[in-house]
């Protein structure tokens, strides 16, 4: 997929994604979702921890169109999130101590934001230094 180059491409391609996804295996759902974020122009740096309060929304997120890992986690994030499934959950985004930025799904059964291919589907003994729930999510953007 080419990543889509207008803001209005981009929400029509992400509401594509959330409805091919309510309807897919857990797996296949969390699968699509994480390639799809992986194909998002990719910067160094964007978004900080310090500067959580200042995070984008969802769709300042695709308006901006600037993904660092932590961007594109956060992205990954508010999808699960806006999907609602409770078969998704839950879900919280975090910084490792080896400075990593991975999105833990059911309580860390599969870890995305690791690779574009595939979703890791293990738990490897992750020490967080930093977390966003997806409850935390909910209190703010719904």
């Amino acid at each position: 997929m080419k990543w889509p180059a207008s803001f209005e491409s981009r929400l029509d391609s992400w509401t594509q994604l959330r409805d091919q996804a309510k309807t897919l295996p857990v797996d296949a759902a969390l699968a699509a979702i994480n390639s799809w974020w992986f194909n998002a122009p990719w910067t160094g740096y964007h978004l900080h921890w310090d500067d959580q309060a200042d995070w984008p929304d969802p769709w300042q997120l695709l308006d901006d169109n600037i993904f660092c890992e932590v961007a594109r986690g956060l992205g990954i994030l508010y999808t699960i999130t806006l999907l609602d499934r409770a078969d998704l959950g839950p879900a919280e985004l975090i910084l490792t101590q080896d400075g990593h930025n991975l999105v833990l799904v059911g309580k860390s059964k599969y870890i995305l934001n690791w690779d574009k291919a595939s979703i890791v589907n293990n738990n490897p003994e992750t020490s967080i230094a930093k977390k966003l729930t997806q409850i935390q999510v909910n209190e703010k953007y719904k």
